[in-house]
């Protein structure tokens, strides 16, 4: 490993450290000593979009992570925010303001930093694009999670789409398996590979989630996770792994109230959370003032569509380039760090 306090090296594919606290900068060394990664140190200095981006990941203090989501840096893979003690809520919030994955300190989960900056490595010697993992989660029942989750696989240029019901037709143990070998396995509708399940009264284990999630990252393609409002072992591997965390919510108060109780539970497993609020509005509350009420960012609100569910169970859902669903699905890739490759022209 190597040190510099030239930030622009960072292009030819290090870690890139913004780390005032000593102490902590002594400890994340030691971490990507023992993960043979190459750091660069940027120490408190102004960061380019240009450098932000060409890193194989981004490690952060609150501090960094305060002045970079200021920065309005773009939204990328690979970005941890890192703390010597217990996380505070500003803590937190930095790490949410710009994008970060993880939220670790240190040295109690080292391991969670080592296996962060592996992945990273790793990608950058395979030389191919990693897909990116969205994690579509309603905050209250009926909120149409499904149906967004539908929507943003098929804006996706390539997509899995992934139920989180227990899958009938498919036994794994985990491991590491190979994308081809998945897609050709799995049924395809308009582009989507599908993944979906049986309500069978078990619940999955997180390790075969994890490794045809890993699958399809590793592939390239988005994979689009539509998660069940209970924690499983499952849910929680996807929400560790996803890049992006869309909580849905319908625009009243009962629906408000049980998003903002769920979403610092989410909060505390994967800080990416953003906001799809769907109407309409019985009492007039505005899909403004639902973000405000639950702390999370708006990527979209969009009006009711109605016989939407009934088209998707008979024959598949096709939605118009200017359909409200299609907007918010647009704009939940547009948050995803390579959003300029997300988006074919299906359902754009």
């Amino acid at each position: 490993m190597t040190s510099t306090s030239d930030a622009a090296a960072a292009g030819s594919a290090g870690i890139l450290a913004l780390l005032t606290d000593p102490e902590l900068r002594d400890e994340f060394d030691r971490v990507a000593a023992a993960v043979g990664v190459r750091v660069v140190h940027a120490g408190g200095s102004r960061v380019s979009r240009k450098t932000w981006s060409a890193a194989a990941a981004v490690v952060l203090d609150e501090a960094a992570a305060d002045r970079c989501g200021r920065a309005a840096l773009p939204r990328r893979a690979h970005v941890s925010v890192l703390a010597a003690a217990e996380p505070a809520t500003a803590t937190w919030s930095a790490a949410v303001t710009v994008g970060a994955h993880h939220v670790l300190r240190l040295p109690e989960q080292e391991h969670e930093l080592i296996r962060e900056l592996a992945e990273a490595g790793e990608s950058v010697r395979d030389g191919a694009p990693r897909g990116e993992v969205v994690a579509v989660i309603g905050g209250c029942g009926g909120a149409g999670a499904s149906l967004l989750a539908v929507a943003v696989a098929q804006t996706a240029a390539e997509a899995l789409l992934v139920d989180l019901d227990p899958w009938a037709d498919l036994a794994l143990q985990g491991g590491r398996l190979n994308w081809p070998a998945v897609r050709e396995a799995l049924p395809r509708h308009r582009g989507i590979s599908l993944l979906s399940g049986t309500r069978r009264g078990y619940e999955l284990d997180g390790a075969p989630v994890d490794a045809v999630v890993d699958a399809g990252r590793r592939g390239g393609v988005a994979v689009v996770c539509d998660l069940p409002r209970r924690l499983t072992d499952a849910t929680q591997v996807v929400l560790d792994a996803a890049d992006l965390v869309v909580m849905v919510s319908r625009c009243d108060v009962r629906a408000c109230a049980a998003t903002a109780a769920m979403a610092p539970v989410l909060a505390a497993i994967n800080p990416g959370l953003g906001l799809v609020v769907r109407g309409p509005s019985p009492g007039g509350l505005r899909a403004a003032e639902v973000a405000d009420i639950t702390g999370l960012p708006l990527i979209a609100s969009m009006k009711a569509q109605p016989l939407l569910a009934e088209r998707l169970e008979h024959g598949g859902l096709r939605l118009g380039r200017r359909s409200a669903l299609a907007v918010a699905a647009r704009r939940v890739l547009a948050v995803l760090p390579r959003a300029g490759s997300a988006q074919n022209g299906r359902a754009a």
